[in-house]
């Protein structure tokens, strides 16, 4: 199978060949030859090698004993002046070992910052370690932790959460979770933003994302307030800076342990790194386009600035034709074939709208690298799949992803991600292109090709890359599919092993006996220690 490239890394002659062909097949431009390999050697010289070239490398995936699991990056060369990395042969590759995370319940810190069941969280945390997963993922929320008064802290529940943990002898990824908990697939809870954060919205809306129409969505803060001194004197990054400071001092036995193993920073809404362009509270259900979510003061301002200074006053206001949350791109003006997307007012606003969620992303990894220093940092970036395989990807769009195919939305994200020394955490690796199109064929959906050109630019740019599964996971043949994308030698495909993988989610459903059966063989093939299949 050809390496997936997004445009920007492929060379001029080869964009104009893709360019001219995709009129006929959208997907095309996702569809590159994959580029020859280089070593460098000792006198810093490099070399192309490519598929057949022979080199004396040992494995990788397991120790010389065959029973220690290796790092998926340790590699070993025997090859005279010559050092560097190529990939491992697939044999070696298919047994990386890659570990296994859990997301807890959404709820397992009830509002008064308690553990909600921890005799029943220590028995399901029993199962877990008797089916080998690693470790487990666990939200720290703004809204539970802070709630009443501003640098008012609770951490005694959690510190509680994390000593059973600890017990265990489990591993623990802690989430930042400065976003409302509540309205989204799959929230069974509700967990609100702070209550004195609220009762700042109540006087000033503004400090929420807000969409064309004037609705605010109070899920998260609006990133142009991110310097905005609004909240009761403080900036938003000044809030979520004394947050993150509070949590490394209060919990620092578990970084001294050793039993956090990465924080993850939420910077929208579900944590992740985009503006809430779907919220179903909205009346959005899928495959809507969504909205653009920029409408609040702040923000407002920001784009008047920035057509000013292009000497633009008349590009100072939103963009008009964009249709509704459930509108299609091809009932829209501004999203259709060839739409006003792609004119130089389009150009400009996609640009901005994009710029504005990097810099957000910019901001406060840069405090997070400062505040966890010694631990690994990291960024969750949401799949949207959706009108993928359409010119202008209008869904990737509003949620602030400049990707289409004349520009790859990805890159200055990643871009991002590494300057800060932080690991790129990508949804949706579970999900099938061809079961999209059987259920929703409307939806011009590809997600296979979207994690691709996502995996592919990460490493390309060099950030290791995990991921975990959008919705709900127990069978067989979704498991194979976060498989093949963790351990891409084993579809024949050139690239790098996933760092991690954190399931989605802890629940009942995932300790029924097929359904756990199934759980322990994927835990072991992720390990390394099960055969694959070569189907």
């Amino acid at each position: 199978m050809a390496l997936a490239l997004p445009l920007s890394l492929v060379q001029p002659r080869q964009q104009a060949q893709l360019m001219t062909s995709f009129a006929s097949s959208p997907s095309k431009i996702h569809s590159a030859a994959p580029p020859l390999r280089h070593i460098s050697n000792s006198a810093g010289s490099s070399r192309s090698v490519n598929r057949s070239t022979i080199l004396d490398v040992k494995p990788c995936g397991r120790s010389s004993h065959g029973t220690t699991p290796m790092s998926a990056s340790s590699f070993c060369f025997a090859t005279g002046a010559t050092s560097g990395y190529i990939a491992c042969s697939p044999d070696d590759d298919v047994y990386a070992y890659i570990p296994v995370y859990v997301m807890l319940p959404l709820g397992t810190i009830n509002k008064n910052c308690e553990v909600s069941n921890p005799n029943r969280l220590c028995n399901d945390l029993r199962l877990l370690k008797s089916a080998g997963v690693d470790g487990v993922m666990a939200d720290c929320w703004w809204g539970i932790v802070e709630d009443q008064q501003p640098r008012e802290y609770r951490w005694s529940g959690y510190k509680h959460l994390f000593q059973l943990i600890k017990d265990l002898d489990l591993k623990l990824q802690v989430v930042m979770s400065f976003h409302r908990c509540g309205g989204n697939v799959g929230d069974d809870i509700a967990i609100p933003l702070p209550e004195w954060v609220r009762e700042v919205g109540n006087t000033n809306p503004d400090i929420y994302f807000t969409d064309k129409d004037g609705n605010h969505n109070d899920e998260c803060l609006t990133w142009g307030i991110d310097q905005e001194p609004v909240l009761l004197g403080r900036t938003a990054l000044e809030v979520y800076a004394d947050f993150m400071r509070s949590f490394r001092t209060e919990i620092d036995e578990f970084f001294q342990d050793g039993t956090i193993t990465e924080v993850q920073v939420g910077l929208g809404p579900c944590g992740e790194l985009r503006y809430p362009a779907y919220p179903m509270e909205n009346g959005w259900t899928y495959p809507g386009i969504g909205e653009f979510q920029c409408y609040d003061k702040y923000l407002m301002r920001s784009m008047r600035e920035a057509a000013q200074a292009r000497c633009r006053r008349h590009w100072e206001n939103g963009p008009q034709g964009v249709g509704t949350y459930n509108s299609r791109p091809y009932d829209t003006e501004f999203f259709q074939d060839r739409g006003e997307y792609n004119s130089k007012y389009g150009i400009f606003f996609l640009n901005w709208y994009s710029q504005i969620l990097i810099d957000h992303a910019d901001r406060v990894l840069m405090l997070a690298n400062s505040i966890f220093q010694g631990t690994q940092i990291a960024a969750k970036v949401a799949g949207v799949h959706w009108w993928y395989n359409t010119y202008s990807h209008a869904s990737e769009l509003t949620a602030g992803f400049y990707n289409n195919i004349q520009h790859d939305g990805y890159a200055p994200i990643i871009a991002v991600l590494k300057k800060h020394g932080a690991q790129l955490n990508f949804t949706c690796v579970e999900l099938s292109t061809s079961k999209h199109k059987e259920e929703f064929p409307e939806a011009m959906s590809d997600p296979e090709d979207l994690i691709w050109q996502v995996l592919t630019t990460s490493w390309q740019i060099g950030i290791p890359v995990a991921c975990e599964n959008a919705l709900p996971c127990f069978g067989r043949d979704d498991y194979q599919r976060v498989l093949e994308n963790a351990k891409p030698a084993l579809k024949k495909r050139e690239g790098k092993n996933l760092v991690r993988f954190t399931y989605l989610r802890l629940c009942p459903t995932l300790f029924e006996e097929q359904n756990f059966t199934e759980f322990k063989q994927f835990v072991k093939k992720m390990h390394g220690e099960d055969v694959f299949d070569d189907s």
